[in-house]
């Protein structure tokens, strides 16, 4: 009975019960699992949507970052309990499981921490600006406000760290972020332990793709879970899957593209990202001060709450400039969206195909392209290109692409995944090639336009 006091529970609809501890379980002095959780930074992601912009679209899909990172502390536990055995014989060095499994719980709570309004439409239409992304944002974050706190915690609900461990932030900032030329001075169990952030398959992009099937109404159980951390193990190669688990693993690739096309990259949720975008760039010199490093305090305050209800505000302001962008918000609030779809058309990429030499890889070449399709009259028509990608799996060269490998089940070696043909049947990557218009006017001459240019071998900027 004495276990019971060393936890507390959330109950979550995909994973069930979440442990995790609280101050009233833990010894004085010490930091718990749920003071991180109940902290300002993690707080507010409870004020940002999960899905950017979807949720306008999806009606029941109004979940949060707040909600994923929960379910992703507790599917880092999860692999953790299945990949410690195998990881501690391929690393030398690697620490108690204790201090893997709170490192990788903390890390997978801490790696949205830095998002803004609207998640990566923030990231590529404001952060990017200063150099950042929400993943390096969120490192500062880590270092400056949550560093001495995660030094004090001294365990998770299923075991403590030994007397001489103590959780490193720099470690933490380092699992969230992407892969870089620094990683090879890190060890090696530690980069081992960033595929389950930036791999194929993480415990990042497990939890989103069946919260976000779920909360949309796509599939209550889109992929199996269990089996495939069950044949997961790392070796040392990396972290590898075994064979009688890669069809699992072809179907969590499967699923997670369809969620890009059907909701993500749903034609109507890709009209409103337009619409925003044109507000947004107009807006944003008057919604934050400058560099969120130098304004960590500012940002703290900054969700989709504080965003909209300032931006509401405008169309009652004395400035005339505010007052013109309050009308253009208050018509997007409600849903008038400028945009409608007039054509797509999907462009896939195979092994070996170079998608940088594709006009479909830029949006100004994707529009000069069509437009010197389209009749005379026509060109110079209102019109909105948008070519939004997928990775379906990092390509040979990618940073990504060296995070996971594959354990032959005949002859025990471990190869890449390509080296079997259910993998190499995966695009690497496709664009789904939509164009915009005000109306519907002119969608025969379009869908032309783009049938002549998915037709004709135009895959070079020269050839138009």
């Amino acid at each position: 009975m004495n276990a019971f006091q060393f936890q507390s529970l959330s109950n979550d609809p995909i994973h069930g019960y979440i442990p995790f501890t609280s101050p009233e379980n833990v010894p004085r002095g010490e930091v718990s699992e749920r003071d991180i959780i109940d902290h300002p930074w993690l707080q507010r992601l409870r004020q940002i949507h999960q899905l950017q912009t979807a949720w306008w679209v999806f009606p029941s899909a109004e979940h949060t970052r707040f909600q994923h990172v929960l379910g992703t502390m507790h599917l880092a536990s999860r692999a953790v309990r299945q990949l410690y055995p195998s990881l501690a014989e391929v690393c030398e060095q690697t620490p108690s499981m204790a201090y893997v499994e709170t490192l990788m719980r903390m890390a997978a709570l801490l790696h949205d921490v830095g998002h803004g309004p609207f998640g990566h439409f923030f990231d590529q239409h404001f952060l990017s600006d200063y150099g950042l992304t929400h993943e390096t944002l969120g490192s500062e974050i880590i270092r400056r406000h949550l560093g001495d706190l995660l030094r004090a915690i001294r365990g998770n609900p299923n075991s403590r760290l030994a007397s001489g461990e103590t959780l490193d932030p720099e470690q933490i900032a380092f699992l969230i972020t992407r892969p870089t030329g620094t990683a090879a001075e890190q060890p090696a169990w530690l980069r081992f332990l960033q595929s389950l952030f930036c791999g194929l398959y993480t415990v990042d992009n497990m939890d989103f793709v069946l919260r976000d099937a779920y909360m949309s109404g796509y599939s209550s159980r889109a992929f199996d879970l269990a089996r495939l951390l069950h044949y997961t193990a790392f070796t040392e190669r990396g972290l590898t899957i075994h064979e009688r688990g890669l069809a699992a693993l072809v179907r969590f690739i499967s699923v997670r593209a369809d969620l890009f096309r059907a909701i993500y990259f749903h034609r109507t949720v890709r009209a409103i990202d337009l619409s925003l975008q044109d507000l947004f760039v107009e807006s944003k010199p008057f919604l934050f001060p400058g560099n969120p490093l130098d304004h960590l305090d500012d940002y703290l305050h900054l969700t989709e709450w504080s965003l909209l209800v300032r931006v509401a505000s405008w169309e009652n302001s004395t400035d005339e400039t505010l007052r013109a962008l309050g009308r253009h918000w208050k018509q997007f609030l409600g849903r008038k969206i400028r945009w409608k779809m007039a054509c797509e058309r999907t462009v896939f990429f195979k092994p070996g195909q170079s998608e940088q030499a594709s006009i479909f890889s830029d949006g100004r070449l994707f529009e000069a392209a069509v437009r010197s399709h389209l009749p005379t009259g026509l060109r110079d028509l209102p019109l909105r290109f948008d070519p939004p990608r997928h990775v379906h799996r990092p390509g040979a060269h990618a940073p990504a692409a060296d995070q996971n490998f594959l354990c032959d089940a005949i002859t025990g070696q471990i190869r890449k995944l390509d080296d079997r043909e259910l993998f190499r049947q995966i695009p690497v990557s496709y664009r789904l090639c939509r164009i915009y218009a005000e109306d519907g006017r002119h969608n025969a001459e379009l869908a032309a336009a783009m049938d002549e240019l998915t037709s004709d071998g135009v895959d070079d900027p020269t050839n138009m």
